[in-house]
């Protein structure tokens, strides 16, 4: 068992149109998938296996603007998003795009392991543009002038420091109730622009006929 990915980071956007001008026409990312109905709409952005969303809807306004790492008391539990690209060069590459759209951006920063640009996309959402210029040999590696003990137990998760499962949820009782995107499945299907994975074609033709039912 193991998370290997992240599927998507969702945001709000006041302006769709906006948001796909920034992400598919200067970053460059791929307008994946989406769905719209009653005046909402949540857009997929994909970028290799990642994927970013953003939500736009009425009364939805821009973050307020608050500059990667910096201290703050407000109750915020994001702070910044960074992609990576994979040299150097395709940093300043990124740095020079933006330059010549009229986006401000800082850096390169060095950060010792990676180098970094910064920037704010049309919503105020901070983000970061990294290239790694070392490889980490032995994890975890940490430069830290106060020490955690928990941090010295390793890299790798630890026994028993949760419940074990139970009752695993049997195949049976794999359920999921319709949610915002629903109607991408029947649509993207009846227009050919997706398809079922086949280890999953029964569990969704149960789902579907009991739901029909």
């Amino acid at each position: 068992m193991a998370i290997t990915a992240i599927n998507h980071l969702a945001f709000i956007t006041p302006d769709m149109e906006k948001t796909i001008r920034f992400y598919r026409d200067l970053l460059g990312f791929r307008l994946e998938a989406g769905v719209g109905h009653g005046g909402y709409r949540h857009y997929f952005f994909a970028f290799g296996d990642n994927q970013v969303a953003f939500f736009e809807y009425e009364g939805a306004a821009v973050m307020e603007r608050k500059f990667h790492g910096v201290k703050t008391d407000k109750p915020l539990g994001f702070d910044h998003v960074s992609f990576t690209v994979p040299s150097v060069a395709e940093l300043f590459r990124f740095k020079d795009k933006l330059d010549a759209a009229g986006i401000e951006v800082t850096g390169p920063i060095d950060h010792g392991p990676i180098w970094s640009i910064y920037f704010f996309d049309n919503n105020t959402i901070p983000l970061e543009i990294s290239a790694d210029v070392m490889e980490v040999l032995e994890s975890p590696a940490m430069s830290d002038d106060d020490p955690m003990g928990i941090v010295a137990e390793g890299a790798d998760p630890q026994p028993g420091i949760w419940p074990e499962v139970a009752r695993p949820t049997p195949r049976s009782e794999w359920k999921a109730k319709p949610g915002n995107g629903f109607e991408m499945r029947p649509t993207f299907l009846r227009e050919g622009k997706g398809r079922i994975k086949p280890e999953y074609e029964d569990l969704i033709a149960a789902s579907d006929a009991e739901r029909e039912g």
